[in-house]
């Protein structure tokens, strides 16, 4: 049987997010590793859609920021993707972060940036992001852009590649209905 677990990320300080339902691939030493199979629905307020390609998302055990990797499917938007989050919190099959606007993108084309810093300035005092935020998001910003720039652990497309054959080991359907 396949092991479902609810993803329900949010925006400062606690409003609704991404949500989506994945499949349990299992943890290594840096983190749970889930995935979302093609056609997986996924939703945020005031939008929704289907997976455009097979992808999985490692939450790290005590690290701010959850990665997603894509599969080489040519409708996938990006290699890698990070959000810089909050630390990950469990309660049981579900997993809870909060999304503190700055991303870290590896391209199709191998190019990496930062992306909405834009944002992140905005929502320090808009949302009133405490300094321990800031000083946190950052802080793993730059340490994610080197290490992704460098393709180094955990960040290798080898690393993820293992999970996504897990993932397509699982089976074909997606995981998810538009109900969630």
């Amino acid at each position: 049987m396949t092991r479902t677990v609810a993803v329900r990320n949010r925006k400062w300080p606690d409003s609704p997010h991404w949500e989506f339902d994945a499949v349990w691939l299992g943890a290594d030493a840096v983190g749970h590793w889930l995935g979302l199979r093609r056609g997986t629905w996924m939703s945020r307020p005031g939008m929704g859609m289907h997976a455009t390609a097979p992808h999985v998302v490692l939450f790290p055990h005590d690290a701010w920021w959850v990665a997603t990797f894509y599969d080489d499917d040519p409708e996938r938007p990006f290699d890698t993707y990070v959000d810089i989050t909050t630390p990950a919190t469990w309660a049981g099959d579900e997993v809870r972060c909060v999304d503190l606007d700055l991303d870290v993108i590896r391209d199709r084309d191998g190019r990496v940036w930062v992306d909405d810093e834009d944002e992140f300035a905005e929502h320090q005092v808009s949302l009133c992001y405490p300094a321990e935020i800031v000083d946190g998001a950052r802080t793993s910003c730059a340490d994610v852009l080197d290490l992704l720039t460098a393709d180094a652990a955990p960040f290798t497309r080898a690393t993820a590649f293992g999970w996504i054959a897990r993932l397509r080991a699982s089976g074909n359907q997606p995981v998810a209905s538009e109900g969630v």
